[in-house]
């Protein structure tokens, strides 16, 4: 069997969630391979308050260089792949792939992949104010992937991201905040989404297909399967 390829994780944004790609990575190998075996991988974890202070500073240009900086590390180190793993600061992979040599793997195309294997066309978007709000992520997936994407009302998104930095990325599981995101996705459902993308890498942590009428996209799971794909079909 050839060598599999090692797996770069830039990971940290938060740590609650790169647990679960560490995880999810291992589990699949191993059902891919069988045995004893686990994944070759190489993780750096940043420091999170850094990089928030940085995002709710509007400076993405910083958080762009210092983790870049940061991605050169890990391919240095040894990884022939890197995932950044989080949704809301995809919106610097550009600057972060034209630093390295090594493919980066883009969250929002593996999402946008998955979705379209299940020929859904409309889905709905949960994720942090800048991933619902901004174009990097919702505007790839409407531009490479043909999707109509919907987002929650204005109140609603200050809800998600109230909770995702309040409570997920803290490691706080509040059942009143799940109730509230499981009215939010009935609501996208009823606005005619055939899905919804949780598209901030803590959000499964909350909700799960049993909280939804209709398929919900794990992408913390979805990235995780697709560097796993990456690196044992080569």
């Amino acid at each position: 069997m050839p060598t599999p390829k090692t797996i770069g994780l830039l990971g940290g944004m938060s740590w609650e969630s790169s647990v679960e790609y560490y995880r999810i990575i291992n589990q699949e190998t191993a059902a891919r391979l069988g045995g004893l075996h686990s994944a070759r991988c190489i993780l750096l974890s940043v420091d999170f308050a850094e990089i928030e202070q940085l995002q709710t500073a509007d400076d993405w240009d910083q958080a762009g260089h210092l983790l870049a900086e940061d991605a050169r590390r890990i391919q240095d180190a040894g990884a022939d792949l890197l995932l950044l793993c989080t949704n809301t600061m995809h919106r610097v992979a550009d600057t972060i792939q034209t630093a390295i040599d090594i493919p980066l793997l883009h969250l929002a195309d593996a999402t946008g992949q998955r979705i379209r294997s299940q020929s859904l066309t409309r889905v709905g978007l949960l994720g942090t104010r800048f991933t619902m709000e901004q174009d990097f992520y919702r505007g790839r997936l409407q531009k490479r992937f043909g999707l109509d994407v919907l987002t929650p009302g204005p109140r609603d998104r200050a809800f998600v991201h109230r909770v995702i930095y309040e409570e997920l990325v803290r490691g706080r599981i509040e059942d009143g905040s799940r109730d509230d995101f499981r009215r939010i996705i009935h609501d996208l459902a009823d606005q005619g989404a055939q899905g919804v993308i949780l598209g901030c890498t803590e959000i499964p942590l909350l909700v799960s297909d049993a909280d939804s009428p209709v398929p919900l996209f794990d992408t913390t799971r979805i990235h995780a399967e697709e560097a796993v794909r990456a690196a044992l079909d080569s």
